[in-house]
């Protein structure tokens, strides 16, 4: 006859997982798979009110405590959020380790100027980026060297995968093992197809290209985490297809690989030196992607300076008085703002002063 498993006691043993999801006030944690009888459950849980008080929020990836739970009913409280070593805010991510750019060789067509403003935005998260170029199986043998050797010049290594034959999803799932992988890219290269053929039993659902625009349709809603067989842990995002590049001058050099190679070697006659017309510059030169550069950069001159026009936080915020909180409201413009009692007071005490000398 076939025990039931002795689950542990609710209230002494707290267990540690990861969030795999967040939809409103709830979580879904997995309790850590090395986790005696409890390794890989999912549990639904809330937040403690202590942790709401403090503003601590728990975001796809963090790594929390479950404690209080009710491990037959799946459902439990997060006691604590351990300290993230890295966090995205777009899309909400949390201990990340690596950037999975996820194009395709056909299908839609792979657009230089688009890779390169995606590889870019990656760079900036100060993840580790790698590069997957998928339906490599509607191209010729020679266009898909084409393509990686000409990868290779921009400093990436792409790893060539077809989802639709199978063609280095293994080796894929392999390099992705024990760590936090975001998949990026523009919508319809097939990232959902990727994440189904990595984890079977995922079900993501997979949309067609639309044949007007040669544009993906949008499939994944919301940022959630799956398992992978061998215990790594993809975040499928939201598609996209104009990355946002919000950076300054100074920080956009260090996203092309290209640049941070001349660089290493050899230095601009200024150290400010943007890299466009300055004199005795190591950077600026017939390398293919510095169009790219010089195009982002004047998106980036724009960006810094819009940036610069806007008006400090603190400068249209004022603290409310008598709430005991650090709680702030808008300042209302100079001639909408209510004199105050001690103003009115003081020129009364003016004018009375005034008066008496004249009497």
């Amino acid at each position: 006859m076939q025990q039931n498993p002795t689950f542990p006691d609710p209230i002494s043993t707290p267990l540690v997982g990861t969030v795999i999801a967040v939809q409103a006030n709830f979580c879904q944690v997995q309790i850590d798979l090395d986790t005696p009888i409890l390794g890989g459950k999912l549990i639904l849980c809330t937040r403690r009110a202590r942790l709401h008080k403090i503003g601590v929020s728990a975001i796809v990836g963090d790594r929390v405590v479950v404690a209080e739970a009710d491990w037959i009913g799946s459902r439990g409280v997060v006691s604590e959020v351990f300290p993230r070593h890295s966090l995205l805010d777009r899309p909400p991510v949390a201990n990340a380790d690596r950037i999975l750019l996820v194009f395709a060789l056909a299908e839609p067509a792979l657009d230089p100027f688009l890779l390169s403003k995606f590889l870019v935005k990656a760079e900036s998260t100060g993840l580790q980026v790698s590069l997957c170029l998928n339906k490599s199986d509607l191209v010729t043998e020679i266009e898909r060297q084409e393509w990686c050797d000409r990868l290779s010049d921009w400093g990436y290594q792409p790893i060539v995968i077809s989802v639709e034959t199978g063609i280095g999803v293994k080796e894929l799932q392999i390099e992705l093992d024990r760590q936090i992988t975001i998949f990026a890219g523009h919508s319809g290269v097939g990232k959902s197809s990727l994440t189904n053929a990595l984890i079977p039993d995922s079900n993501i659902r997979v949309a067609t290209v639309s044949g007007k625009l040669s544009r993906g349709r949008h499939t994944t809603r919301h940022v959630q985490l799956f398992t992978m067989p061998t215990g790594g842990l993809i975040a499928d995002t939201p598609g996209f297809n104009q990355p946002d590049l919000t950076c300054t001058p100074t920080e956009l050099s260090r996203y092309f690989p290209e640049i941070r190679q001349r660089l290493a070697t050899a230095h601009c006659q200024f150290s400010d030196c943007t890299h466009r017309d300055e004199p005795n510059c190591v950077v600026r030169g017939a390398w293919e992607r510095y169009p790219h550069y010089l195009d982002f950069l004047a998106d980036s001159i724009a960006w810094e300076q819009q940036l610069q026009s806007q008006p400090k936080l603190e400068n249209s915020l004022k603290q409310k008085s008598g709430t005991g909180k650090k709680q702030f409201e808008p300042k209302l413009d100079s001639k909408y703002r209510q004199i105050s009692r001690h103003t009115i007071l003081q020129a009364l005490d003016e004018i009375a002063d005034e008066l008496d000398e004249e009497y």
